[in-house]
């Protein structure tokens, strides 16, 4: 297996190095991510559960499609790489930009783009990265984060609450 290497950023997300993903990880630097949201026509938002063969917060429910930007590659592209390699999905743009999240413990030191896009699936899901997945009402998804945030991945409880707030200040769905 390839070493993955990552742009090492400072508190502005500018680059100032390169590192494998486990230094990245073992010396706590800050780096770059990506969240994907996928909904269906009917509101719902599809999660994934993470493998238990996952480094990085195994088992727990996550977006739909997530991960590390590689080195010299750019938000937008991770993104869309992001969603063929974990869940299948092939889009020939990037998804929408929903907002950004500053590098912070729950994101495990990672900036954090986040993006939504609308699709029906059926998904082809990685196995090697997701144990399962399915759709889920926002509604139920905010009950069950209150009720066992615990099941959810850190940085997957602070984006949640953005899009909800997001999406009903737009009346856009029943949160």
């Amino acid at each position: 297996m390839n070493t993955e290497i990552f742009d090492v950023v400072n508190e502005r997300d500018e680059v100032i190095g390169q590192q494998s993903r486990s230094e990245v990880h073992r010396l706590g630097l800050m780096h770059r991510a990506v969240h994907v949201l996928v909904f269906n026509a009917a509101g719902q938002a599809f999660l994934q559960k993470r493998s238990m063969t996952k480094d990085r917060q195994p088992g727990l429910w996550d977006s739909s499609a997530s991960g590390h930007v590689d080195a010299g590659e750019d938000y937008d592209a991770c993104a869309v790489r992001e969603l063929g390699e974990e869940i299948g999905l092939r889009l020939n743009a990037a998804p929408q930009r929903l907002f950004k999240l500053a590098a912070c413990a729950e994101t495990d030191q990672e900036h954090v783009w986040v993006y939504r896009c609308e699709a029906e699936g059926p998904f082809r899901l990685h196995p090697e990265e997701i144990e399962r997945g399915g759709w889920f009402a926002a509604a139920e998804v905010t009950r069950w984060m209150e009720e066992r945030p615990q099941d959810f991945a850190s940085a997957l409880l602070l984006i949640w609450k953005r899009v909800i707030r997001e999406l009903c200040d737009n009346g856009t769905r029943d949160a």
